[in-house]
């Protein structure tokens, strides 16, 4: 039977909110005002103040009540990055975010999550004078895991007022808030019932995107929350992977790391017992057979009234044979929607179809070719933007040319064009990923990779800068399965004669 510790349930905070700022960016503006509303709704909120702050490292008093804090909210400003002082808090918080699940919030302020995430733009300007310090590859990661996260784009009007730009989730996938909404719709947050609803469509086309926009939209009215990532994936491991996914479940729904069991079964019995306690919004991700639904949740008699349950797959026959009744098509992304995406991701910004004066003509027209060849399909889109990006205008002219020897409905073939521009270190590495080190944790991954000669920091940021990997907020390397198979083809293609070798 399932052991289980009330430590981390009962773990008390001293403050609901950390504020990490930029002061002369924010104070007197936009954080001050933030501050005194949270404070008017009674949220204990710490905002440190900078007149204390001497020296160059984060005092033990500080440190304190950031552990001490449940949520962190990070507003990153034109001058964030700047401050050695807020890098350090940044990293602190990320660290927490890591070792207690706390969750945190970005607000970008006046700046955009790519220049957070890429160091581009004012946030370059800003970093610039701690490139050649020791502490810089620490903080870029920071920047990096922050920016990823789901939270808010906020722009200054000329009449002082601000402007919600977005609900940042990747930061780039058009069409979501219409996607978001359907779903939201189907789940009608706030019934007695349990709900149970399936998001479907095929490989590559947003699923697990728009699963996380409603995860993170609509968490905070649960008692306990937890995304499974990855199911098919974890499920291969016998015995052990359902088992996994069932302890995760039951850890995150109770923030209780200790929770163990002793296999399968005794996990749906726990999940009887111990589920019906809590409203709790669960996801399933990249699920690919009834089997894995009947041990992750069994019958839906075993939740609490007005719990969510939410379940991506390619194939609808698994959501109906477990009497799954909504169920949201994703569709593929329309001309438009196309068509900014991959400009997001080829020139770093979101042109609008209209009025779209910053490039030639040339550049437009080829633009339209790839996304007409990349067929509306978001993964292929993010990844040739990606591998296009800083590239002339000839060596666009290339890859168009062999994107028109490539069959319309030959995804792999597609994504494989990133792969043959990526350096022959990178190449290694990417391979390495696809074949040996998905799913191990970042920092364990660098280790191996330069125990091999490789310089793994930097393989690993381009790959993610190319959108061929991602890193998860727990901190391990995520790369998609189309993309995974793609770089096991290219391994069974250059050794034909070692069938195992991309395993």
């Amino acid at each position: 039977m399932a052991s289980t510790s009330n430590s981390s349930i009962e773990k008390s905070f001293k403050y609901d909110v950390f504020l990490s700022f930029r002061g002369e960016d924010t104070r007197n503006s936009f954080v001050g005002h933030l501050y005194q509303a949270l404070k008017q709704k009674g949220i204990q909120t710490y905002k440190d103040e900078e007149e204390i702050k001497q020296g160059k490292t984060i005092k033990d008093q500080l440190i304190k009540s950031m552990e001490d804090s449940r949520f962190y909210i990070i507003v990153f400003s034109k001058t964030y990055a700047s401050s050695s002082w807020c890098l350090d808090e940044l990293v602190k918080i990320m660290e927490c975010k890591k070792t207690t699940e706390q969750n945190v919030y970005p607000v970008f302020f006046d700046v955009e999550p790519t220049e957070v995430r890429m160091q581009s733009g004012a946030v370059k300007e800003a970093f610039a004078k701690h490139e050649k310090e020791e502490a810089a590859g620490t903080w870029i990661e920071a920047m990096k895991e922050a920016s990823n996260l789901a939270g808010w784009e906020l722009k200054a009007t000329t009449n002082g007022k601000l402007c919600s730009i977005s609900l940042s989730i990747d930061g780039n996938l058009e069409g979501i808030e219409m996607r978001k909404k359907e779903v939201l719709s189907s789940l009608d947050i706030g019934t007695n019932d349990v709900r149970m609803i399936g998001i479907k469509g095929m490989g590559g086309g947003g699923k697990t995107t728009l699963a996380r926009a409603v995860y993170d939209q609509i968490s905070t009215h649960f008692e306990g929350k937890s995304f499974v990532e990855n199911v098919r994936e974890v499920s291969k491991t016998p015995l052990l992977g359902l088992k996994t996914l069932q302890e995760q479940i039951l850890r995150d729904v109770f923030y209780d790391k200790k929770i163990s069991i002793s296999g399968v079964l005794d996990g749906k019995d726990t999940m009887i017992q111990m589920m019906c306690r809590k409203r709790v919004l669960v996801v399933l991700d990249d699920v690919d057979h009834s089997d894995q639904l009947e041990a992750l949740f069994g019958d839906l008699y075993c939740f609490k009234s007005g719990s969510c349950i939410i379940i991506t797959t390619r194939d609808e026959q698994v959501l109906v044979s477990h009497g799954v009744r909504l169920i949201c098509n994703v569709n593929l992304l329309t001309d438009d929607e196309a068509m900014c995406l991959f400009r997001r991701y080829a020139f770093g910004k979101n042109i609008p179809t209209q009025g779209y004066n910053e490039m030639s003509r040339q550049y437009n027209e080829m633009s339209e070719q790839v996304v007409r060849y990349a067929a509306g399909l978001p993964l292929t889109i993010k990844v040739l933007g990606s591998s296009l990006r800083d590239k002339s205008e000839l060596e666009w002219k290339d890859e168009l040319e062999r994107l028109k020897t490539i069959p319309q409905q030959d995804t792999q073939k597609k994504l494989e064009m990133s792969y043959d521009a990526l350096e022959h270190d990178q190449k290694e590495i990417f391979l390495d990923v696809a074949c040996i080190l998905k799913g191990e944790q970042k920092d364990k991954a660098i280790r191996v990779l330069e125990s091999c000669g490789f310089r793994g920091r930097i393989g690993l940021r381009v790959l993610e800068q190319k959108c061929l990997i991602s890193i998860s907020q727990s901190g391990s390397l995520c790369m998609h399965d189309l993309i995974e198979e793609m770089g096991k083809h290219v391994v069974r293609r250059s050794h034909p004669n070692e069938p195992d070798r991309d395993s």
